[in-house]
């Protein structure tokens, strides 16, 4: 499939795509994974919680990670403390939680024995989300007994970024095959692309977004590499824009009928803020903290900002 280069002409397309999805609204997505507080909305730590049920512990210490995103989570690794978790949560008029984890050495998170407790959070009126890494046959069926709202799974399209940044012994069609097995299983999956994930460099991010395209979901959420101190990719410099602009552009038109969302992970400060500037040019339904300059734009753009708290998966399908 040709790559297209970023032009008026593309830009158009983006903008009658996103009119076909879902008329003038753009939908800004306030998870309670950080503080902000803005003119426009204010985060709140309770609303949509993440949640780890490795705590720390994980098999792969990828290079972009090195266990650092779960230190950042609540832990809950047996199925009771997750029950206790979703109780409190839902006391304190929480409205969901990412269930997450570090992975397995085949790339999966261990989430078949909290099914129950998954079912416990549904019962009690939460959100949840799962994240699943590569997803075996009986843990999605387990998923969905759950009643679990989404599987949310990181797609890489090239073996050696699979080898030399997540240290899996996979191929780029494990994650086809996974997300074809939650579909089969009749789970809503999201799949997630990181620009520049082969340290800073966009590698296999194009065949991530084909392979997506042929498993036909019905969202996507894009992400930004930003490199954390404390792993390997530290040192790395910053995706080029100029790539990140060209997947954004492709990701859009490649899967014009799909909700496309830029998730919460991307580097900050003015480089944030052009990629934001950049979805809502590239016809991107939803913005996961979206910051003032990238909303007054929306606005002057014709669209009407929705805002939401939760996850941006979820953008424009519940928690409304």
């Amino acid at each position: 499939m040709p790559l297209p280069r970023l032009n008026d002409a593309i830009r158009s397309q983006c903008w009658v795509d996103r009119e076909k999805k879902c008329d003038s609204r753009i939908w800004f997505s306030i998870p309670g994974s950080k503080h902000v507080d803005n003119r426009f909305y204010k985060s709140s730590s309770r609303s949509f919680v993440n949640v780890s049920v490795t705590g720390s512990r994980c098999a792969l210490s990828c290079e972009h990670c090195n266990r650092n995103l779960l230190r950042t989570m609540i832990p809950a690794e047996t199925p009771e403390r997750l029950k206790q978790i979703a109780e409190l949560l839902a006391g304190q008029g929480g409205r969901g939680m990412l269930v997450s984890g570090g992975a397995d050495s085949r790339g999966g998170v261990p989430l078949a024995m909290f099914a129950d407790a998954i079912r416990h959070a549904r019962s009690l009126g939460l959100v949840v989300l799962a994240h699943t890494g590569i997803i075996e046959k009986s843990t999605a069926e387990r998923l969905k007994e759950s009643g679990v709202d989404q599987v949310l799974m990181d797609v890489i399209g090239h073996r050696r970024t699979i080898r030399d940044v997540y240290h899996l012994n996979r191929a780029p069609d494990d994650y086809l095959d996974a997300m074809r097995i939650c579909r089969e299983a009749g789970l809503d999956v999201v799949p997630h692309v990181v620009v520049g994930l082969h340290f800073g460099q966009v590698l296999g991010e194009y065949n991530a977004l084909k392979m997506i395209r042929e498993a036909g979901v019905q969202s996507l959420v894009l992400v930004v590499l930003n490199p954390m101190p404390g792993t390997g990719m530290a040192s790395e410099a910053l995706p080029p824009f100029s790539d990140v602009e060209r997947v954004f552009s492709c990701a859009r038109m490649w899967n014009p009928e799909v909700f496309l969302s830029l998730g919460c992970a991307r580097p900050p400060g003015p480089y944030s803020r052009r990629v934001e500037t950049l979805a809502v040019d590239c016809g991107f339904n939803g913005i996961a903290f979206p910051g003032e300059a990238a909303i007054d734009h929306a606005i002057r753009q014709g669209l009407d900002p929705v805002f939401q708290h939760g996850c941006c998966s979820l953008a424009g399908r519940i928690l409304l």
